[in-house]
């Protein structure tokens, strides 16, 4: 069994939780991604479903209950939850939803160089990201809207959040472009460079005249 130092990937916690409902095989795993909008989530590529569930096997989380086979489809195996999955599923998910932690951004290594871009440029290339935000922001608000009446908001809850980190993003992106936009922020990465470089040639003095100075 899995150390509870380990940490699971969240297509292992998608595979505990729809077995946690009932029996089912890997096509009906795929199926529900689908239906429940998971795949906003997950990337629905059936070597990392048959992966995630090969570890849970393995690690005697969950087992094979039966396999069949309809007309000419391939075989289904069916996979059930066992009493140390229920345990993993309910562990897995106090810890990562109790628990803050780094989680890479693609946006916030980027921003990270945004030096390297002129301040116009950056602000054209802040306001492009910001209009595709509110596209997708609106997109999901009518996701919700529409799904509403069907389910209830626990079902919606993960779409709830991620609009609630782009409003956050959206608002983040209009400050700091406004600021550019006005002036208030500015940089010239050859002036930054210079800086530095400057601040090199003085460190490296400093070290050369310390080694002419000791015996």
């Amino acid at each position: 069994m899995a150390s509870h130092k380990e940490a699971r990937s969240l297509w292992e916690i998608a595979v505990l939780s729809f077995l946690h409902e009932e029996p089912m095989h890997p096509y009906e795993m795929q199926r529900l991604l689908r239906e429940r909008h998971k795949d906003e989530l997950l990337a629905l590529k059936r070597g990392s479903l048959y992966h995630a569930i090969n570890r849970l096997k393995d690690e005697s989380l969950i087992e094979a209950i039966a396999t069949a086979r309809e007309g000419r489809r391939p075989e289904r195996t069916t996979y059930r939850i066992l009493p140390e999955g229920e345990e993993e599923l309910v562990r897995w998910l106090r810890d990562r939803i109790s628990v803050p932690r780094h989680e890479p951004s693609d946006f916030v290594a980027s921003i990270s160089f945004l030096v390297y871009l002129a301040p116009a440029d950056a602000a054209a290339q802040l306001e492009a990201r910001a209009a595709l935000l509110e596209q997708e922001i609106a997109g999901r608000d009518a996701e919700m809207k529409g799904a509403a009446g069907r389910v209830g908001r626990i079902n919606l809850i993960e779409s709830e959040y991620l609009n609630a980190v782009r409003k956050a993003e959206l608002r983040w992106i209009r400050g700091v472009t406004g600021e550019i936009r006005a002036g208030r922020f500015d940089w010239s990465l050859k002036k930054i460079l210079e800086g530095v470089r400057a601040a090199r040639r003085k460190a490296s003095a400093r070290a050369t005249a310390r080694k002419e100075r000791s015996p």
